[in-house]
């Protein structure tokens, strides 16, 4: 039953109890929503043309900064590109053997395109610009994910592009304003992923004001329901530092980031 499934996934993944109800519509997909883990081992065949189209058109429904469309989704066909793509990321050697790759960019080009072509000057060169745009792009990924595993697909987001955007920009040819903000892998999965367990609802929803409270008392607890140092890894991990140059990259593709 799908009220139970849902309600067992939800247990698992945030360590409490969740009231569903019964008559929700669609409540067969968002269990599926629910149970999704991450894939990084793909079965041979392909994904249908139409299906890549279907998804892409899904993803590229979902909403978007005052209609002005500003994702953009890359898929990777050709093998020498793609190859060259995943010949950056040598820590994913996984990467080359998903039957689908895509980058979904932040696009401030079109946009600009428009004022060009009726003559007139973009008055709002500041951070918000870029911001507006790869908000776009994010939410098309998301979007991308979630359609992607209700056709039965699994992906993974892959945000070590970023590792290498000079490169990246360079092998897709991307033009002025339009940056890579993340990569995709899809396909029919061999295996997924064990579902990660995340910080409880109490820290990440909070009503009316934010609740400072509530977020330390999970990251006390957390470490313990996940069964590992999930602090001490975000602390490691972080204690380096990543893309310092990602600043000056956006800048250089047009952005104004103040």
């Amino acid at each position: 039953m799908a009220a139970s499934r849902i309600a067992s996934a939800i247990a698992h993944r945030f360590g409490e109890e969740l009231e569903v109800p019964a008559d929700t519509p669609h409540l067969e997909a968002l269990t599926e929503l629910n149970l999704r883990s991450v894939c990084r081992s793909y079965r041979e065949y392909p994904v249908p043309e139409a299906l890549v189209r279907l998804l892409c058109a899904t993803a590229l429904s979902a909403p978007t900064k005052s209609d002005l469309q500003q994702a953009t989704i890359i898929r990777l066909a050709d093998d020498a590109r793609r190859a060259a793509l995943c010949a950056l990321l040598p820590r994913s050697p996984w990467l080359m053997k998903a039957p689908e790759l895509f980058v979904f960019c932040a696009d401030g080009w079109r946009l600009r395109r428009l004022f060009a072509r009726k003559g007139k000057k973009f008055p709002n060169e500041h951070l918000d610009a870029f911001f507006n745009a790869a908000v776009d792009a994010g939410i098309a990924l998301s979007a991308f994910v979630s359609a992607a595993e209700l056709a039965g697909l699994g992906t993974c987001p892959i945000s070590q592009i970023r590792d290498h955007i000079d490169k990246v920009n360079e092998l897709l040819m991307l033009p002025d304003w339009v940056v890579p903000v993340a990569g995709l892998a899809c396909g029919y999965p061999e295996a997924k992923e064990p579902m990660s367990a995340r910080l409880s609802m109490s820290a990440t929803v909070h009503t009316d004001r934010y609740d400072v409270a509530a977020v330390e008392r999970e990251l006390d607890a957390y470490d313990a329901r996940r069964g590992k140092d999930w602090s001490g890894d975000k602390v490691k991990q972080y204690s380096s530092v990543m893309r310092a140059d990602f600043g000056a990259f956006v800048a250089r593709k047009g952005y104004r980031l103040i």
